[in-house]
């Protein structure tokens, strides 16, 4: 049995437990598989699962005549990464995918299902399943077909492109549900040596290359070790932030570390930047980033939330706030399955909570930045006017150090994946009253 549809099906059955996410499960199972090619595979069908799981359990459903939840959790998992395979990979032939599953859902514990598993994925060797998705609606089609089609050919939770839909109509969040849909290309930026000749540059951040999918792990290791995977809207957060040289920077919430490098190669030799994160594993991963750069940036472990051991005296102060991640469903698909509308409320309680404390370390004149990777004004406009609200001595200034096309009429950062072809992230500008 290959043992990438296996820890595919377990990373599913995970995910879907409630036990963890895609990253982190990537990053768990794919060193214990060899073969390069059997890695891409695997990562191929765990994330192309999750990114069409709705499209698949719509054709599972209609070739097993049950309901999908009716399943056992481990046949769910098998059919849905069986489905993928017959669906989306071409290159993989259909009786290998059919009986790779059958081996899957026998080592999953569940013997007695190999025969519904059988049955159920021959099926999908016709165009039926296909025929049965919800169609693209006429110009003057209604709501409710519009969403059937977004969230179930399209596969995106129905609330979501529900929103998505009012906000911005049919057309825009098609082309953002198809570009969620696609797989995402590395961007990444040098920490020493030189771009190679054939390296694309990003779009809108100066240094910045953009790789096909999969070409990080085809390059020479030296050159790999040179370089630092940060998605572009990562990037372009830290230049909303505008850091000077000489600048003293406190960023909160600093962890994986792309955003403290930034931070302190704009503050130069003459600026201090502290880097602070709360769960032990992240500060960790902050230190490693931090290390593996070779800067002397001090990394504190700091629960933002409920003060800052600080006097108002950094320039800058960045709360790069956590969210519910939503603007980032092409990288992280598993995310579409796990939020929920009724969650938005405490994401934003926790974000105001973190932005009361970091007000307390920016100095007089010095700026409050705010940034989330969220689609959704609960999370960021909200926040903000909120925020304005109940803290006078703040006032909101625009971004100006980015793209224009990429700020606001009110002057935040915004990127809009249907118009900009970068996931979705948010950051506001706030300036303390008074001078230094």
């Amino acid at each position: 049995m290959n043992t990438a549809r296996l820890a595919a099906a377990r990373v599913l059955l995970s995910i879907e437990r409630g036990r963890t996410t895609l990253a982190a499960e990537l990053e768990r199972e794919r060193d214990d598989i060899a073969d390069p090619r059997d890695r891409a595979l695997f990562m191929e069908i765990t994330a192309g699962s999750l990114r069409w799981r709705a499209e698949l359990d719509h054709c599972i459903a209609f070739h097993s005549r049950r309901a999908v939840s009716d399943l056992m959790p481990e046949v769910r998992a098998t059919l849905r990464s069986g489905a993928y395979q017959l669906m989306h990979l071409d290159r993989v032939p259909s009786h290998a995918a059919v009986s790779e599953s059958v081996d899957v859902i026998r080592a999953l514990g569940r013997p007695k299902a190999a025969g519904l598993v059988n049955a159920v994925l021959r099926k999908f060797t016709g165009q039926g399943a296909r025929r049965s998705l919800p169609r693209r609606p006429e110009r003057r089609g209604t709501r409710d077909s519009a969403l059937n089609y977004l969230s179930v050919t399209l596969s995106h939770p129905r609330w979501l492109v529900s929103r998505w839909l009012d906000r911005l109509g049919f057309e825009q969040t098609e082309r953002w549900c198809q570009f969620n849909n696609s797989s995402p290309a590395v961007t990444v930026r040098l920490i020493d040596g030189a771009p190679l000749p054939d390296w694309t540059p990003a779009r809108f951040v100066p240094g910045a290359f953009q790789l096909p999918a999969g070409a990080l792990g085809r390059l020479d290791p030296i050159v790999r070790d040179s370089l630092m995977v940060q998605d572009e809207g990562s990037q372009l957060v830290a230049a909303a932030a505008g850091v000077q040289p000489g600048d003293r920077v406190l960023d909160l919430c600093a962890a994986p570390g792309g955003k403290t490098i930034i931070f302190s190669t704009a503050a130069g030799p003459k600026g201090q930047v502290v880097a602070s994160d709360v769960r032990p594993a992240r500060v960790h991963l902050l230190r490693a980033m931090i290390q593996r750069a070779g800067l002397d940036v001090p990394v504190l472990a700091l629960d933002g939330e409920s003060g800052l051991p600080f006097g108002a005296t950094f320039d800058r102060v960045v709360v790069d706030a956590p969210c519910s991640g939503l603007g980032t469903l092409r990288r992280d698909p598993d995310i579409k399955w796990t939020r929920e509308e009724a969650g938005l409320p405490a994401f934003a309680e926790r974000q105001a909570r973190l932005l009361d404390q970091a007000t307390t370390a920016v100095r007089p004149g010095g700026h409050l930045v705010y940034a989330t990777c969220s689609s959704e004004p609960e999370e960021n406009e909200s926040v903000i006017d909120a925020f304005l609200t109940r803290t006078p001595a703040f006032r909101l200034a625009a971004v100006d150090s980015v793209d224009a096309q990429l700020v606001t009429a009110r002057g935040f950062l915004s990127t809009l994946p249907p118009r900009d072809e970068l996931d979705a992230f948010f950051a506001a500008k706030l300036v303390r009253s008074g001078s230094a």
